[in-house]
C-alpha cells in the first residue's frame, strides 16, 4: 500500500512535526488485512520516516531506506500553522517532537545563481555548527528488531546519504543486528529501480549521479529489495 503522508486534507502542508503514528496505523491496516510480514520502503525523508517507525513499532519486519539520513532533521517546509521558522522537527511520537537538527541559515550555495543547487554542503555545515545536538536526534537503528537494507550513492547532492547510510550500518553492527548496504559512489540521491526512467530534472534542487549511475545501483540494489520482502516463515 501506497499512503499520502503530508499535503493532503487534514494533513501538515510539509515535511514538519508529521505524527509516526501515521505510519503505525499502516501497519495496523496491513496486520488486520492478514498481512504476514510487513516493510517499508522510503526514499530521502520517506526513509527518515520508515527507520524510525521500525524503532518504534515492532511490528515492522524489514526496511529498506534509499538514500537515507542517520539523525532527525528539521522540518521541510510549513508545519499546520503555515509557519516554516523556526525550525521545528519533521516528526513526533505520541504528541512529542522527537529532537532534531536545525539548518544553519548562513549557508549559501558554492555556485550561486538562478539554476538548480546542490544543498549538501548546507546538511554538512549545520551538522558542524550544531555538533552538541547530534547525539540526541540520532536515530537508533539499533533498537530496531526489522531486518535493515540501505541502498546510497556517494554523489548525492541533496544531502550525504552514503556517509549517512554507513552510521546507520555501523550502529546496526555494534549491536550484531542485520544489515546490509548497497552502494555506488558515482550515484546520486535517487536510485532507479529495473524499469524506472531516470529521474525528471528539478527546477531548484541538483540530485547528483548520472542517469547512467543510478540505474546501476537500483539493479544492483532490486534483488536485494525483493529478497528482503518476501514473505518468509
Amino acid at each position: 500500500m501506497s499512503i499520502r503522508w503530508f499535503g493532503g486534507p487534514g494533513q501538515s502542508p510539509g515535511i514538519c512535526e508529521i505524527p509516526l503514528e501515521t505510519f503505525t496505523a499502516a501497519v495496523d491496516l496491513l496486520r488486520s488485512n492478514g498481512a504476514r510480514r510487513i516493510g517499508i520502503v522510503g526514499t530521502s525523508k520517506g526513509a527518515e520516516a520508515a527507520l524510525l517507525t521500525a524503532v518504534h513499532d515492532s511490528r515492522v519486519d524489514v526496511v529498506i531506506a534509499l538514500s537515507p539520513t542517520s539523525r532527525v532533521w528539521c522540518n521541510v517546509g510549513p508545519g499546520r500553522d503555515g509557519a516554516q521558522h523556526p525550525y521545528r522537527s519533521s516528526w513526533t511520537w505520541q504528541e512529542q517532537a522527537l529532537p532534531f537538527i536545525p539548518l544553519d541559515d548562513s549557508w549559501t550555495p558554492a555556485e550561486p545563481g538562478s539554476g538548480p543547487v546542490a544543498i549538501r554542503g548546507w546538511y554538512e555545515l549545520s551538522e558542524r555548527t550544531f555538533a552538541h545536538l547530534l547525539p540526541p536526534a540520532e536515530i537508533p537503528v539499533d533498537k530496531a528488531r526489522a531486518d535493515l537494507l540501505l541502498v546510497a550513492g556517494g554523489d548525492d547532492a541533496m544531502w550525504p546519504s552514503l556517509p549517512f547510510a554507513e552510521q546507520l550500518a555501523q550502529r546496526r553492527r555494534s549491536v550484531g543486528a542485520t544489515v546490509r548496504l548497497i552502494a555506488r559512489h558515482d550515484a546520486g540521491h535517487r536510485p532507479r529501480f529495473p524499469g524506472e526512467s531516470p529521474a525528471p530534472a528539478s527546477p531548484r534542487f541538483q540530485y547528483g549521479g548520472t542517469p547512467e549511475a543510478d540505474a546501476l545501483l537500483g539493479t544492483a540494489a532490486w534483488p536485494h529489495v525483493l529478497d528482503a520482502l518476501r514473505s518468509r516463515g
